[in-house]
C-alpha cells in the first residue's frame, strides 16, 4: 500500500491562525490515523508580505500544540528536494522550461497596463467574466525579441478547450469544471517567481503528497492543478477542502477581528492547556462516531475518521474553549500546577490553594492571578463597612483557637449559633473583613490563605 504523506504549507507572512493550526490538524491526524507521514514546508516566495519569525511561530506554536512534523525545513528528507520554496527556484523553472518545450505552456508578453486593457475591453463588451485571450497583444517579431532579452514576460498554462477536471472531494463529493470557465492562467511570473498553483503542484509531486486537506477557498485552485499535473501527466493527490470557522454570529472570522484571540502565541501566553486546544480545534469540522468530546491525543488519532469531516461550516465558539480548558485543568495533578505557577508557599499552603481554584480556572494566567491575590495582599479595604456584633464575636472566638481551615470553619459556625444569623448576613461582614472582597471561594479556606497575621489585622482595623 502506497504510504499516506500529507502536508502542511503555510506563508511565512504571519503567526499561526487559528485556521491554519486546524488545517495543520487535519493533515497531521489524517496522516497518524493512517501510518503516514505529515510534512510542514514553506511557501516563502512573496519575499514583500514575510514577517521575520514567521516561520519559527509556526514550527514553535504547532509543537506547542503537540503537532510534531515527521519531515520540515529543519528535519528534511534529501529524497524530497528543499523544504522553502525560495531555495528551489531553480526547480520550478526548469518544470516551466519543460512545459513550454512540449507546448502545455507559452511566454505572454503582455505588460501590467496592457493586460489591463484587454480586461476593460472585455468588461465594456459585458463578458461575463475575463478569460486572457492569447491573441489579443499585437506586436512586432522584434518587440516581442527584445521583451525576451529584457525577461519581460509572464508563462502562462495553455489549457485545452473544454475539458471537465474533476475530482472526488474528501469533504464535500464530486466537484466538476470545465476548462473554458478558466481560461490561460500564468504559472511563471514576470519577476521569475513561480505562480501558487504551479509551485504547490511540483512540491506535492516531488513529495509525494498523497492527500491534501485545505481550506474551502481553495476550491477554485483545484481545476488549475489538476490541469497542471495532467500537462506533465503526473498522478494527482485526493483533495478535500474544509469548511470555514466561523464566529457566533455565523460571520467568517476575520484577523482584523479583535473580539477574539485568533492566534495560537495568544493561548499559550495565557497559559491554556496545549492539549484541550488540540482537544478543541480537532472538533471545529470532524466529530467522532462515538460522539466523545473530551479525548485524549493518541484517542484522536485513533479515533480520526476522514469520513466525518464536516459539511457545514464550525462555529467558533470560545466558551466551549474555555470549557475544555478547564476540564484539562482539572486533570492535573497539583503537583504539575504548583510546579508551574512557582508558588514559593509550603506544601500544605500549595496543596490547599490549588484544590481550591483548580476546579474553576480557566488558564495558568488565571491560576497565577489568584495566587497573586494571596501573596500581594490589599493593604485597605474599599468596600464601605460598619462593624457589628457578628464580627466581633467572630474575632474573639478566632483568638482562641488555632489557625487552621476546620477550626476556622468550626468558628464561623459557632458565631452563627451566638448571634442567631445565618446565610448572607452571617457569611458577607466576616468575607469582607477578611478576604477584602465580596465574593470568593469558600470562606474558610480563602481566610486561612491568608494567613492568621493578615486576616487578625484586618478584623481589627474593621472593629
Amino acid at each position: 500500500m502506497k504510504t499516506i504523506r500529507t502536508r502542511y504549507a503555510p506563508s511565512p507572512t504571519g503567526y499561526l491562525h487559528i485556521g491554519g493550526a486546524r488545517t495543520a490538524l487535519f493533515n497531521y491526524l489524517f496522516a497518524k490515523h493512517f501510518n503516514g507521514k505529515f510534512i510542514f514546508r514553506l511557501e516563502d516566495t512573496d519575499v514583500a508580505r514575510n514577517v521575520e519569525g514567521g516561520e519559527a511561530s509556526q514550527l514553535d506554536n504547532l509543537a506547542w500544540l503537540g503537532i510534531i512534523p515527521d519531515e520540515s525545513p529543519l528535519n528534511p528528507n534529501n529524497k524530497y528536494g528543499k523544504y522553502r520554496q525560495s531555495e528551489k527556484l531553480d526547480v520550478y523553472h526548469k518544470f516551466v522550461e519543460q512545459l513550454i518545450a512540449n507546448g502545455h505552456a507559452y511566454k505572454a508578453y503582455d505588460s501590467s497596463e496592457e493586460l489591463a486593457k484587454q480586461h476593460a475591453e472585455s468588461e465594456a463588451a459585458n463578458v461575463a467574466s475575463f478569460r486572457y485571450d492569447a491573441n489579443w497583444l499585437k506586436i512586432s517579431e522584434e518587440e516581442k525579441n527584445r521583451r525576451d532579452a529584457a525577461h519581460e514576460y509572464s508563462v502562462r498554462l495553455r489549457l485545452p478547450k473544454n475539458v471537465i477536471y474533476k475530482w472526488d472531494d474528501l469533504v464535500r463529493g464530486e466537484i466538476a469544471v470545465n476548462s473554458d470557465e478558466i481560461g490561460d492562467f500564468v504559472i511563471l511570473k514576470s519577476d521569475g517567481y513561480p505562480t501558487y498553483n504551479f509551485a504547490v503542484v511540483v512540491d506535492d509531486h516531488q513529495m509525494e503528497i498523497s492527500h491534501v486537506l485545505r481550506g474551502e477557498e481553495h476550491i477554485t485552485n483545484t481545476p488549475k492543478q489538476l490541469a497542471i499535473y495532467d500537462a506533465f501527466g503526473w498522478e494527482t493527490p485526493r483533495f478535500g477542502h474544509l469548511t470555514i470557522i466561523t464566529n457566533m454570529e455565523g460571520k467568517k472570522l476575520s484577523k482584523r477581528d479583535k473580539s477574539l484571540k485568533q492566534f495560537i502565541e495568544d493561548y499559550k501566553n495565557e497559559g491554556y492547556r496545549p492539549d484541550a486546544i488540540f482537544n478543541f480545534l480537532v472538533l471545529l469540522g470532524w466529530t467522532s462516531a462515538d460522539k466523545s468530546e473530551v479525548m485524549s491525543h493518541q484517542e484522536i488519532i485513533e479515533k480520526f475518521d476522514p469520513s466525518r469531516l464536516s459539511k457545514s461550516p464550525s462555529k467558533f465558539d470560545i466558551v466551549k474553549m474555555e470549557w475544555f480548558s478547564k476540564q484539562y485543568m482539572k486533570a492535573m495533578s497539583n503537583q504539575e500546577l504548583i510546579a508551574l505557577i512557582g508558588s514559593p508557599k509550603d506544601k500544605i499552603w500549595n496543596e490547599l490553594f490549588v484544590d481550591t481554584y483548580k476546579q474553576s480556572c480557566t488558564t495558568i494566567s488565571e491560576l497565577k492571578d489568584n495566587l497573586n491575590f494571596y501573596l500581594n495582599p490589599k493593604q485597605k479595604l474599599n468596600i464601605p463597612y460598619e462593624s457589628n456584633e457578628i464580627l466581633k464575636t467572630f474575632y474573639s472566638l478566632l483568638l482562641e483557637t488555632s489557625f487552621t481551615v476546620e477550626n476556622i470553619q468550626q468558628t464561623i459556625n459557632r458565631t452563627k449559633e451566638i448571634c442567631n444569623v445565618k446565610g448572607k448576613d452571617l457569611f458577607m461582614p466576616i468575607r469582607i473583613a477578611t478576604t477584602f472582597e465580596e465574593h470568593g471561594p469558600e470562606l474558610a479556606k480563602a481566610i486561612f490563605l491568608f494567613g492568621e497575621e493578615i486576616v487578625l489585622k484586618r478584623i481589627k482595623s474593621c472593629l
